[in-house]
C-alpha cells in the first residue's frame, strides 16, 4: 500500500482544516502507544507522574504519560474537548461516570444510582470519549510503572477537578492550560 493509500485508510486524508474525530484520536494514541521509540523517550520517575507533549493529528493536543505504581489523576473532565487514550505499558484502570454534567453553575451534584463504569486497559487497549467525560485514571499496581498516550481536541482549555464522596460529586478546582504546560 502506498503512503497516500495508508493515510487515507487511516482517516488522515480528510481535509486539513477539519477537526479530528474521536476515532482518529483513538487511532493516533494506539499507533503511538505501539511505537517503542516514542515510549522510550519518556523519562520515568518512581515518585510522580511524568509527561511529554506530542504533536497530535490536525491540531490536537497529545501527551505521553508515565504512571508510577499507585498513582492516578483524581476525578476530572476535559470540558468541551473530545479525547482518547491508550495504554503502552502496564495496566490502567478507568473509573468513569455515565452522566453529562452541567457546563457551569454548580458546585455539588448528587449522582443517581448506576452511573459508575470501570474499565481495565492493558497494553494496546484504548478508549475514546466525548465532551464532558468525567473519569479518573489509575495505575493500581503496587510494583509496575504504566505508560499511556492521550490526545484531545480542541487542545485542553481547562480541566475541572472533582472530589467524590459516595453519590456526591463536588467541583473542587478549575485548572487552566497555562497551569500544566
Amino acid at each position: 500500500m502506498s503512503d497516500g493509500a495508508e493515510a487515507a485508510a487511516a482517516g488522515w486524508g480528510r481535509e486539513r482544516g477539519a477537526s479530528p474525530t474521536t476515532a482518529e484520536l483513538l487511532d493516533f494514541v494506539r499507533q503511538t502507544a505501539a511505537d517503542p521509540e516514542a515510549i522510550a523517550s519518556l523519562p520515568l520517575d518512581p515518585e510522580g507522574r511524568t509527561w511529554v507533549r506530542l504533536d497530535g493529528p490536525r491540531g490536537s493536543e497529545a501527551w505521553l504519560i508515565g504512571w508510577p505504581p499507585g498513582t492516578g489523576t483524581g476525578w476530572h473532565d476535559h470540558a468541551e474537548s473530545i479525547g482518547a487514550f491508550a495504554t503502552a505499558a502496564g495496566k490502567l484502570t478507568e473509573n468513569a461516570l455515565a452522566v453529562r454534567l452541567p457546563a457551569s453553575g454548580w458546585k455539588t451534584l448528587e449522582l443517581r444510582e448506576g452511573v459508575d463504569r470501570q474499565r481495565q486497559l492493558g497494553v494496546g487497549q484504548g478508549r475514546a470519549f466525548g465532551q464532558h467525560h468525567v473519569h479518573e485514571v489509575l495505575n493500581v499496581s503496587s510494583t509496575d510503572h504504566a505508560i499511556s498516550v492521550h490526545a484531545y481536541y480542541p487542545p485542553l482549555p481547562l480541566i475541572r477537578r472533582f472530589s467524590r464522596s459516595g453519590a456526591v460529586l463536588r467541583l473542587e478546582q478549575v485548572e487552566r492550560s497555562q497551569e500544566w504546560q
